[in-house]
């Protein structure tokens, strides 16, 4: 029963902060109307819309799955999740929503959306370095400060880290 409450709150979640963050909000920028852009760019930009939610969906599945919680800071994962794309950077959720946003701005040739992109990264930093890293090391002990040496903030690894059995 457990995981059906994650479930429905991850998909809570996944509609109210990341569709806020990279739906309405770069509509009501943008009001996705497409401007003077090159075939090129526009590829670009779908594919980088792509790219970003493959692993903001992928994420939110395993905090269900694997963590028996939400990616919403309320109803927090039971354990560290350090698989999939959390094997190549501790942040893929924030990395997919600032792709999917750039992936607007090129796509829909907006410039404000970068502009918007570039802030929501900032904050997105900020929030990790002030509460969302503390946190966790906090939570998991011994285990994070091993995942931090391992898997980088921003930066994808690579190759796939492989955790330490427990």
């Amino acid at each position: 029963m457990r995981k059906i409450q994650a479930g429905i709150g991850s998909l809570l979640f996944l509609l109210i902060a990341p569709g806020t963050v990279a739906g309405i909000l770069p509509w009501l920028i943008s009001g996705w109307q497409f401007q003077h852009a090159s075939l090129v760019l526009r590829g670009i930009g779908l594919a980088l819309i792509l790219l970003g939610l493959a692993p903001l969906l992928d994420c939110v599945v395993r905090f269900a799955r694997e963590g028996e919680g939400t990616p919403a800071p309320l109803f927090p994962v039971r354990r560290l999740i350090v698989t999939g794309y959390y094997r190549y950077v501790r942040n893929p959720m924030y990395l997919g929503l600032v792709a999917t946003i750039v992936g607007q701005s090129l796509f829909f040739a907006d410039r404000p959306l970068l502009l918007y992109a570039a802030a929501v990264w900032l904050v997105m930093h900020g929030f990790v370095v002030i509460y969302e890293e503390p946190k966790l090391r906090q939570t998991y002990g011994s285990q994070y400060p091993v995942y931090c040496e391992n898997v980088p903030r921003w930066v994808p690894r690579r190759q796939p880290w492989a955790a330490p059995e427990a």
